[in-house]
């Protein structure tokens, strides 16, 4: 029985590694399509009819040696090491052909993958999330001239005319009740 993964449309981050058994040969043109009408023989072998191969890697686990899967997909990719780790001898331990697909892969699109032969599904990461890290800058040049503000911010001049206005019409209210108290 062969997994079957539903995509979201909003998925992101999402890594799925599969083991490809293809020849050096078989490799060089698997996420290649022959024409514009006919798809990849990847596209067929995950069973879904876009996929945007620069999204795509497809190598020999021996380009990995001295770093293993495990380092590539912690070093390379982004995936926390605590999620790797309890899996890092078996990556570390295969040897072939490995193909990697992002969610981008899938183009923003909703769709569902079926990877059958020659394609195995190995197991599916996620990008570690960037830790964000609040400290003062290290050197003096970059606290910049800037001063902290002091006191009240200048009035604008919509403000200052505004308030003449105001005056203005408070004194002419009182000139004309003056007028109307004295003549009355």
């Amino acid at each position: 029985m062969s997994e079957t993964f539903q995509i979201k449309a909003t998925e992101r981050g999402v890594i799925r590694i599969f083991m490809a058994n293809l020849t050096t040969e078989q490799a060089a043109s698997f996420t290649q399509s022959p024409d514009e009408d006919t798809p990849a023989p990847i596209n067929r072998a995950l069973g879904v009819t876009y996929l945007d191969s620069d999204f795509v890697e497809l190598f020999p686990l021996s380009n990995l040696e001295g770093v293993g899967l495990a380092g590539y997909l912690t070093d390379g990719l982004g995936v926390a090491a605590e999620d790797v780790k309890p899996h890092a001898s078996r990556l570390n331990a295969m040897s072939g052909q490995v193909l990697i697909v992002l969610s981008s892969a899938f183009g923003g699109f909703e769709t569902t993958i079926t990877p059958t032969a020659p394609l195995k599904w190995i197991g599916t990461y996620t990008e570690e999330g960037a830790s964000v890290k609040f400290e003062p800058l290290p050197s003096d040049s970059a606290k910049g001239l800037a001063e902290a503000p002091t006191g009240k911010p200048p009035k604008s001049d919509a403000r200052v005319g505004g308030m003449i206005a105001m005056y203005a019409l408070i004194a002419m209210f009182a000139f004309v009740g003056l007028i109307i108290w004295i003549s009355g």
